[in-house]
């Protein structure tokens, strides 16, 4: 034996030793832990043969069974004196590792819920960990747990599927559907088998950025590098993990490590009030624009407001926020067309913008590219219950509008049968449709509510004539009045000639909100009131961006009826969910007493028992509403990720 390998001993003995006393002085188990200790194999799912695997040093935790496993510690470092037979054999092993050989004869080991534990070769496995040895040679036996809803057997089970494509270990997620989505981040179909170039590939990248990935987390987040990676492939190619230099690599982690802490917070604080702040000096302003007190701001479209009338709203409001701000804000507009939106904004970017409203939801990763690269502009997005942490978004709580177009159909409507067209099965949708539905019970508590879906095959107004429904809630649009009408927005009531009455319809002041947002950046408050989460602003009637328009032909009774309700809504006395509720099923949804939080009611996913219809699945809606589904569905983690572009794994 070697001087070196008596110099490799004694040092990992001293390794061994402390974690022995670290152990016991904290009351834990100070040797390997004992898989036949923990799992009885004959009441799992049944076991299966891998073959050989170069598995990763740092996921062996322990043994197959006690033996002599007192003779190492938890960490696979030695116990026993240099003098023992055990040492001796011990370094034997080490001059071999050093030595031209090498140590070749695999261990043999079980796998259980990623972890492995050896049942031949623990001196193996000590040695070549003492020497830092990423990866150790095994025939590794899998046993399977017995599936269960339990969130780490299900995620095991999508790593098992995750492996048959990759044969990977050493990529650990803590959230469910990530494997899935690494596949589509990739660029790879959702069955696609890896080949061996594609695994080396990945491994080489992914080691490098798992390295940085743990100099980063000085703080000890509870996140895998795995984890990591995932939401930096939502901002950055796959390819940079081989081109950029090891700073840059760095500092692009830094630019989206806000986002990574989020996995394990509470990822997104709603606000449902504007903010305000103290108005800052002349220093201050000099930081926001390109002149005292001027911040020069980039509008995004994907339509032209000729055409669209979401994007011409939208564009009205810039106008307003114009004419509100005069010299104190350049608004410039840029529109995607056939351009992809993240080049639109790097453009805007370019040209001086230090403010970017994205007007539609798909915009939403472009924006958090941009905002990671150029943390000094303020990038918002029109959408709601995002946890992105460089972008804000914002909307308006439409079901408060909902509740007094619901109270006046139900005041106007002939019969107990009220028709309701939902646009798309997305966050805030059930609430509109629910408090639709309670402000009818308040003026008909015998109605029901027929509930039909733009997004799916068919024609939900024919189907509503043909069932003799004559009053409708359509699909919440943005335009004039006229343009309400001639839509068939809103509510409105079906005469018998196939005519039909406006009743109410719901109205947004974009410009009101992109006023706000503006002034905030110019008083301090937007750097003020800056928390490290993901902010969404999701304001009601009482703020003025949302408020209903009443049809002049409307009855004096309904009219001051919806007066009422929206002077409620206005003072905070009236929460139109602030009253008994039970669902479909007939579970108890509220007994009266209590509010429901902003975040329950933008994750509502379920509807009134005085609903008739129900929320569709994401594969029978229209290929036209997918993507937006995809971006702000009720369940969008559990639809199949699509992948991005074309396969990066070359």
């Amino acid at each position: 034996m070697t001087t070196a390998a008596f110099a490799q001993y004694a040092q990992a003995l001293k390794l061994g030793q402390k974690y022995y006393r670290q152990a016991v002085g904290a009351g834990k188990y100070p040797y390997p832990t004992v898989l036949d200790e923990i799992v009885d194999e004959a009441t799992t799912a049944g076991r299966r043969e891998l073959g050989f695997v170069n598995i990763p040093a740092d996921r062996i935790a322990g043994t197959k069974s006690e033996g002599r496993s007192s003779a190492l510690a938890g960490n696979f470092m030695p116990l026993l004196d240099a003098n023992s037979e055990f040492a001796g054999k011990w370094m034997l092993l080490c001059d071999a590792h050093l030595g031209d050989a090498g140590i070749r004869d695999p261990i043999k080991c079980y796998e259980y819920m990623g972890r492995f534990y050896v049942e031949e070769g623990n001196k193996r496995v000590s040695v070549l960990k003492s020497y830092g040895a990423p990866t150790v040679p095994a025939y590794v036996t899998r046993l399977i747990p017995k599936y269960s809803e339990d969130p780490g057997v299900r995620s095991y089970y999508e790593f098992m599927e995750f492996y048959d494509r990759a044969g990977l270990y050493g990529v650990e997620f803590t959230r469910p559907g990530s494997y899935d989505r690494l596949q589509a981040a990739l660029g790879l179909e959702p069955d696609r088998v890896w080949s061996e170039e594609m695994r080396a590939s990945f491994v080489s990248a992914f080691t490098r950025f798992d390295d940085a990935f743990r100099r980063a987390n000085a703080e000890g987040l509870d996140v895998t590098g795995a984890d990591a990676l995932l939401v930096w492939l939502q901002v950055f190619p796959f390819s940079d993990l081989k081109e950029l230099p090891a700073a840059e690599l760095a500092k692009s982690l830094a630019s989206i490590w806000t986002d990574v802490r989020a996995l394990r917070t509470d990822p997104v604080e709603v606000r449902t009030e504007p903010e305000t702040g103290e108005k800052p000096g002349v220093a201050k302003l000099l930081t926001l624009g390109h002149g005292e007190g001027r911040i020069q701001a980039a509008f995004i479209y994907a339509f032209d407001p000729k055409v669209s009338a979401w994007t011409r709203d939208h564009d009205r409001g810039r106008e307003y926020l114009e004419r509100a701000l005069g010299e104190r804000i350049s608004a410039s507009v840029y529109y995607v067309h056939d351009r992809a939106y993240y080049e639109v904004m790097e453009a805007a970017v370019s040209e001086g913008a230090k403010l970017i409203f994205a007007t539609t939801p798909p915009m939403i990763a472009a924006c958090r590219r941009v905002a990671a690269q150029h943390p000094e502009v303020k990038v918002l997005c029109c959408a709601l219950s995002l946890p992105y942490t460089g972008v804000r978004m914002y909307y308006s709580r439409i079901y408060e509008v909902k509740f007094i177009t619901g109270a006046i159909a139900g005041a106007m409507a002939e019969g107990d049968r009220i028709g309701y067209i939902a646009n798309y099965p997305i966050v805030g949708v059930p609430a509109g449709i629910n408090a639709f539905a309670l402000g009818v019970r308040l003026t008909n508590p015998r109605a029901r509510v027929r509930l039909l879906w733009s997004c799916l095959p068919g024609s939900p107004v024919r189907e509503f004539l043909h069932e003799g429904i004559t009053v409708i809630s359509n699909r919440d649009g943005v335009n004039t009045q006229r343009a309400f009408w001639e839509l068939e927005w809103g509510t409105y009531f079906l005469e018998n000639d196939g005519t039909y009455r406006p009743l109410a319809f719901p109205v947004w002041d974009w410009g009101k909100l992109y006023e706000r947002f503006a002034r905030s950046i110019l008083d301090g408050a937007w750097e003020k009131n800056s928390t490290g989460k993901a902010i969404n602003y999701w304001w009601g009637v009482n703020s003025g961006v949302i408020d209903v328009h009443l049809s002049d032909e409307l009855p004096e009774g309904a009219r001051a009826l919806a007066g009422i309700l929206k002077d409620g809504l206005l003072r905070g006395t009236l929460d139109p969910f602030r009253t008994p509720i039970r669902d479909q099923s007939g579970r108890v949804r509220s007994d009266g007493s209590l509010s429901f939080t902003p975040e329950e009611l933008m994750d509502m996913d379920w509807l009134c028992d005085t609903v008739e219809g129900e929320i569709p699945e994401y594969d029978a809606l229209l290929p036209r509403s997918q993507e937006l589904v995809r971006h702000l569905g009720l369940h969008r983690e559990s639809i199949p990720p699509e992948k991005a572009g074309e396969e990066q794994l070359k």
